[in-house]
């Protein structure tokens, strides 16, 4: 798909449908009112008669009779404020799934200055990131022809009242792109375990290597042995499919970004998870192919990137497992010792995330990383505490996380920081070991993060998407399934320290 960015009335862009929008509370703006008279009124007959009265994600076509496209969307966008990064996002995402099932190769977005806010800009590259986000459907990934799929772009045009063509369109490219790469992480992270395990994931990870000459890092059940992971081995060990330690890097050895550092992306990647021994129940078990979410997504983060900003130092570390149980599997009482030479007692298999998670970061610290974030399908408490359109969030850094949370911010990531209690730390006393890897029921979501805690010693931040990382349902701006959670900010996070910029 192309972008274009024009300065135009609306009624003088083409395409097969311009997509407007229309703010539930207030008067149309004068632009707004000189297309609807070359329209013959009809939008606002349709808010006359409550069709069109613009409620959030509410559209309506109407045939584009007096202007230079075939169809107008009008588009509703509530009353919430201009600029809002989650708006904006979602409302290229509605425009785009509204249009499911209709021939459409040109879409036009007329943007307002009232529509874009403070920073038009960043407006004009979140709605084309929405629009991207908005194209995919699950039922692409297996099926040949789906039926009322949402259209595939030629070109998307987006049209301003004002501003500089060469900015916005610059802009527009970089949502395009950030989109793509949030997409390709939601369609790696909802393919089968049957068509994904530890080392399909590798194979992932050396295709992107190969695209960019990134330094590409795979290692199996022996080399990891050697180097004393032994949590992350701990996992694997039911499954007849082996583990893959996967880490791809950018930027020479040894150099830092913008900002001195090399920061490392750690994501879990469960490709598949009963619970080993502690085995699931069956109610939903299918859902934990995505058990695989922040493994695939720092996998699509380097790779975007490395698109947006080639040769940025950066680090992604992506533990793949599947955590089975099997004659060979870990048992609740085992013993294991981590790559940090902390012992470890596993008494929930259950527990597995933090366990490759823990020596994927120290392993990260031992390449030279100097800030981490670590991306998780973590814990079920972080989504009976925040639902699912809040990410919970954990760090030993208040200055690092201030740079986490700016870049969500930017992006339309919506986090909450929760503290480290250090009071909950006896709770994982082992009478065997250093500590036990889960603390029971009481405050089982801080004691996750404080577990993790025991094998960083550098900025870090972690994100528990278990929540945030896929819907159940559809909604008029997303399809059900993975949402792409935290790519779009681990992109921003890492451009930032391409550019230096604040």
């Amino acid at each position: 798909m192309q972008t274009r960015v024009v300065v135009a009335q609306p009624w003088e862009v083409e395409a097969d449908v311009l997509a407007v929008p229309i703010a539930k509370d207030g008067e149309p703006s004068a632009l707004l009112a000189a297309l609807d008279s070359r329209l013959d009124g009809i939008l606002a007959d349709l808010r006359a008669v409550g069709e069109q009265r613009g409620s959030a994600w509410s559209g309506t076509l109407v045939r584009g009779r007096g202007s230079a496209a075939g169809w107008i969307l009008a588009m509703g966008t509530g009353s919430g404020e201009a600029g809002d990064p989650v708006a904006t996002v979602r409302y290229g995402a509605a425009v785009e799934r509204r249009l499911a099932g209709r021939t459409v190769r040109r879409l036009a977005l007329w943007l307002p200055t009232a529509f874009l806010g403070a920073d038009p800009a960043r407006s004009v590259e979140l709605v084309v990131r929405g629009v991207v986000e908005g194209s995919t459907e699950p039922a692409q990934i297996y099926r040949e022809a789906p039926e009322g799929m949402p259209p595939v772009l030629d070109e998307l045009i987006v049209a301003v009242e004002a501003g500089d063509r060469g900015i916005l369109a610059a802009a527009a490219e970089r949502g395009r792109i950030i989109g793509e790469g949030s997409n390709r992480a939601r369609r790696l992270s909802q393919r089968a375990a049957n068509d994904v395990s530890p080392e399909v994931l590798a194979d992932e990870a050396s295709a992107i290597a190969k695209e960019h000459g990134l330094t590409l890092t795979i290692l199996g059940p022996e080399e990891a042995g050697r180097l004393g992971m032994g949590m992350f081995l701990s996992v694997g060990r039911g499954s007849s499919n082996p583990p893959r330690f996967i880490a791809l890097r950018s930027g020479a050895a040894g150099s830092t970004d913008a900002r001195g550092r090399l920061v490392a992306m750690v994501g879990k990647g469960v490709c598949f998870d009963t619970g080993g021994i502690s085995i699931k129940p069956a109610d939903r078990m299918e859902e934990m192919k995505m058990d695989k979410t922040g493994a695939c997504t720092v996998l699509a983060a380097i790779d975007t990137v490395s698109r947006l900003a080639p040769g940025t130092p950066l680090l992604a570390v992506a533990p793949a497992v599947e955590n089975m149980p099997g004659p060979h599997a870990t048992r609740p009482g085992d013993v294991v010792r981590a790559l940090n030479g902390k012992v470890v007692e596993v008494n929930n298999t259950d527990a597995e995330g933090r366990l490759i998670l823990g020596d994927a970061m120290t392993w990260a610290e031992q390449q030279g990383a100097t800030h981490l974030v670590d991306v998780a399908t973590l814990t079920g408490a972080v989504e009976r505490a925040l639902g699912k359109q809040v990410t919970g969030a954990f760090t030993t850094s208040r200055p690092w996380w201030d740079e986490v949370a700016a870049a969500g911010d930017r992006q339309g990531e919506r986090t909450w920081l929760l503290p480290l209690v250090d009071d909950y730390r006896p709770l994982m006393d082992s009478a065997y070991a250093d500590i036990v890897n889960t603390g029971g029921a009481e405050g089982s979501l801080i004691t996750s993060a404080i577990f993790l805690r025991e094998f960083v010693t550098k900025p870090w931040v972690h994100l528990d998407i278990a929540g945030t990382a896929y819907h159940r349902k559809p909604f008029p701006w997303a399809a059900r399934g993975a949402t792409g959670v935290s790519h779009p900010m681990l992109v921003e996070l890492a451009l930032a320290g391409a550019t230096g910029a604040a």
